[in-house]
């Protein structure tokens, strides 16, 4: 039997959209739908408003690859970022995340994913030219891989450190193992065994 219609084409159409987002599934979606319309001055209006301005001023920068109203992007052009250090991330989200943990103040280049051969994703699909090219043109000590610890990640590792060898500058990753509050018996055997390999002086 065919699902009745409960609201106009519109509202249909906003629930179907925001369906679309991670995170939100059908129900999800037309709770977020009636409480937008519940409160059209103080959300629905102001989020169309926001999202008119992120479609007509919101690019990727021609430098790094991450998303802003500017280009070169808000990082790219601050000063007092260090020069020398770049770290390289999958995705702009993985910029957000390191950036909210404010441990380094560097500058970043977004690949846009990682190497997928069985996934039809190459080289020439990922924003390595560009990052191949920068580590050559500008001074910088050390290049950071903050990749996800996946086999499609550790590859694209493995690739950039390849393409960097010929340069003088000093590839590092980021340190896999035991997480800060973890414990042991929760953890898998992979994650344990990455740590054993990985340890520290105390």
């Amino acid at each position: 039997m065919a699902q009745k219609q409960v609201a106009g084409p519109e509202i249909e159409r906003l629930i179907q959209l925001l369906a679309k987002l991670p995170g939100l599934g059908p129900r999800s979606a037309r709770r977020a739908a009636l409480h937008l319309i519940k409160k059209k001055d103080q959300l629905l209006l102001p989020l169309a408003e926001a999202m008119g301005v992120a479609v007509r001023d919101i690019g990727i920068c021609s430098t790094c690859g991450t998303v802003d109203t500017s280009d070169p992007c808000t990082i790219c052009s601050d000063p007092k970022r260090d020069p020398g250090v770049l770290i390289v991330v999958e995705d702009v989200a993985d910029l957000w995340a390191l950036e909210r943990a404010g441990a380094v103040n560097a500058r970043y280049h977004v690949l846009g994913g990682t190497l997928s051969p069985l996934d039809g994703v190459g080289p020439e699909d990922l924003n390595l030219a560009s990052l191949i090219e920068r580590c050559g043109a500008e001074d910088l000590n050390e290049v950071i891989l903050a990749i996800n610890a996946t086999v499609e990640g550790q590859t694209t590792a493995h690739y950039i450190m390849d393409q960097l060898a010929h340069l003088d500058v000093n590839v590092t990753r980021l340190a896999h193992g035991v997480p800060v509050g973890g414990e042991l018996d929760y953890l898998d055997e992979g994650t344990l065994a990455q740590a054993l390999r990985a340890r520290t002086r105390f």
